[in-house]
């Protein structure tokens, strides 16, 4: 069990890109959660390690533990631990090299005062030198993955990635409060109109033909206005929801980067 501790911040579709990436590239990577991840796209999230106590994602493990016993065992097993740790308890404990947060809140969620000898930031919310050494842009289009050094990423736009050429209508919102039941599953292939989940009496529709690729937990007490759905439209690759996406790959590529620019600055 070699490698530098990494502590990341966040295990759902996006932030498992960076963990994939440090963990293949030989880094002990802990990933902290909250206890109920709102995940959507569960399928390539180490997230569900959470609900499912282990979850397989591509060629690697992720495991939910509970203490720093399980931690190291399942290090020693090559696989990545997955704590119920929103405060940041662990950083204390193992005092990592670098810390990243990739809750992706587009806000800054109390990272400033963690400690970490190198500190990157996926996304909106965070200033380079400040709150971060490094921010990674996270907005689709030319600048994804770009390193900044210095100011903030792009604001938020509130509108979804172009996929298929749709946006807004592929990610379906909560219209109302109350306990979801699955009527799709991941991956099914739905029709515009069809039902995919019921919220108390109120159907969950379909805005577009496509694949689900994301649906958020069944059973869970959602709220109105909370993102709980997504459509690929792109049916012929329905492999997709299996996999982790170009965007989670383009920033884990990115935070390895930075990672290896913070080890050689700062003589790590």
């Amino acid at each position: 069990m070699e490698g530098e501790i990494v502590i990341v911040r966040g295990g759902g579709d996006i932030a498992t890109g960076t963990i994939q990436r440090l963990h293949r590239s030989g880094f002990r990577v802990l990933v902290l959660e909250i206890e109920k991840p709102t995940t959507i796209r569960r399928t390539v999230a180490v997230s569900t390690a959470l609900y499912n106590k282990e979850y397989k994602i591509e060629d690697f493990k992720a495991v939910k533990c509970e203490n720093e016993l399980d931690i190291f065992l399942t290090w020693e097993k090559d696989n990545v631990p997955v704590v119920v740790d929103p405060k940041g308890d662990y950083i204390d404990i193992f005092k990592p090299n670098y810390l990243v947060d990739a809750i992706l809140a587009k806000k800054n969620i109390g990272f400033t005062k963690l400690e970490a000898i190198g500190k990157i930031a996926l996304g909106p919310g965070f200033i380079a030198g400040k709150d971060a050494d490094i921010v990674i842009e996270t907005n689709r289009g030319h600048n994804l993955g770009r390193l900044v050094f210095e100011g903030e990423a792009e604001e938020n736009t509130g509108i979804p990635g172009i996929i298929g050429g749709y946006t807004t209508e592929r990610v379906i919102y909560s219209e109302s409060s109350g306990e979801i039941e699955h009527i799709k599953k991941l991956g099914d292939i739905v029709e515009q109109g069809e039902v995919i989940a019921k919220i108390g009496d109120m159907d969950v529709i379909a805005k577009i033909s496509g694949v689900l690729r994301g649906l958020i937990n069944e059973g869970f007490e959602v709220y109105k206005g909370l993102k709980i759905a997504d459509i690929d439209p792109r049916i012929k690759e329905k492999d997709n929801c299996f996999t982790i996406s170009d965007k989670a790959r383009a920033i884990g590529g990115s935070v390895l980067e930075a990672i290896l620019i913070l080890k050689n600055a700062k003589n790590i």
